[in-house]
């Protein structure tokens, strides 16, 4: 299984929420690139990048950042959050994401998510599916959708999404572990996609519960940042 720490971002700095609320902001470093660079120090390969101000504002804000860190590092960036456009899209990989996560705008534009699937590849665009009591969540995680996830993964498995984040916004941040039986079902409804885990790691034995329930991959925030688990730790069980 793939371990892919998470870095959030708001007004360029290094932070975590509690079920995406954003004023439960905590900040735990001032500099991202200072803790992009302990989790490549650490042999970790993958980083989970998210643009946090830019999910809100619904427009790319804080890609000087995913610059900085792209051009300083070799880690693997996935970046979202507000990616709404082309022009979107085109600052994002320019300033180095290799691939990019869409969510409200698979809700909100069909048309516009599907062509970019088409047109970079299944390969750089991976659905984010932030999910609350199994509906959707949009902007920030601010709206409700009635879009039932398991619907959003069937539609975009068909139009050729081969990877998807699944948060589970109401374990985000509790360290309480991960929704476990929601992925296992996700994956034997929808067992081609490569479904990657968010919200609820707290220690060990939940990634490796989750690596054996088939889980292609698994997001970790807060657990590193409250010293739950260790970077020593995540590199030895990362495939």
């Amino acid at each position: 299984m793939v371990i892919i720490p998470a870095i959030d971002i708001i007004d360029g700095k290094c932070v975590r929420l509690t079920k995406g609320d954003y004023s439960t902001t905590k900040v735990y470093n001032e500099d991202p690139l200072e803790v992009a660079k302990q989790f490549e120090d650490a042999g970790i390969q993958h980083l989970h990048l998210v643009d946090l101000d830019g999910a809100k504002a619904a427009r790319i804000i804080n890609w000087k950042v995913l610059e900085r860190i792209a051009t300083t590092t070799s880690l693997h960036i996935d970046f979202g959050g507000g990616l709404k456009s082309d022009g979107d899209l085109k600052i994002a990989f320019e300033c180095g994401a290799k691939q990019i996560t869409g969510g409200s705008i698979a809700v909100k534009n069909e048309e516009v998510f599907v062509s970019w699937i088409k047109n970079y590849g299944k390969d750089k665009i991976i659905l984010g599916a932030d999910v609350r009591e199994e509906k959707i969540s949009v902007s920030g995680w601010t709206e409700d959708s009635d879009v039932h996830v398991f619907d959003f993964l069937k539609k975009y498995a068909g139009a050729g999404i081969e990877y998807s984040i699944c948060t589970d916004i109401a374990m985000d941040g509790m360290l309480q572990g991960p929704s476990t039986d929601l992925y296992r079902r996700i994956l034997k409804e929808i067992p081609s996609i490569k479904l990657i885990a968010s919200g609820g790691v707290s220690c060990i034995r939940d990634l490796e519960i989750l690596a054996e329930n088939g889980l292609y991959g698994a997001i970790v925030g807060k657990a590193i940042y409250e010293g739950k688990v260790t970077l020593n730790e995540l590199k030895k069980i990362s495939g």
